[in-house]
C-alpha cells in the first residue's frame, strides 16, 4: 500500500517541481498550450504514462488549458506516486507546449 506523505515531505518535494502547488489536499498544476490539439496530444501522452504507472490523474481540459490534480486515494492524500507522475508529466510538457506561453 502507498503511504500518504507528511506536510513537511510534501513541502520538500514541491521545491523540486516547477508550477505545482497543493490545492484542496491535492497536488495541482495548470498547463497552457498553443491550442486544443496540443493540449489533447499532451493528455494522450500523459494517459499512456499514467496507465503504465497504474496511477490516474484527475484532469480537466478546456481548449488550450489543462488542469491536473493528483492524489492517491488508497493512501488518503498525496503520496510519492503523485510526485512521480507530476515529474513525468512535466517531462512531457516542453515537447507538447509548442507555441504556448509556458
Amino acid at each position: 500500500m502507498t503511504t500518504k506523505l507528511s506536510e513537511s515531505e510534501i513541502r520538500a518535494a514541491l521545491r523540486k517541481l516547477k508550477g505545482w502547488t497543493v490545492l484542496d489536499g491535492k497536488l495541482h498544476r495548470e498547463y497552457k498550450f498553443a491550442d486544443f490539439i496540443h493540449a489533447f496530444g499532451f493528455m494522450t501522452s500523459g494517459a499512456i504514462v499514467a496507465e503504465a504507472m497504474g496511477h490516474h490523474p484527475e484532469w480537466l481540459n478546456v481548449y488550450n488549458r489543462l488542469t491536473v490534480d493528483l492524489t492517491t486515494h488508497d493512501a488518503g492524500g498525496i503520496s510519492a506516486k503523485d510526485f512521480e507522475l507530476a515529474g513525468k508529466l512535466d517531462a512531457l510538457y516542453p515537447k507538447a507546449a509548442v507555441g504556448a506561453d509556458a
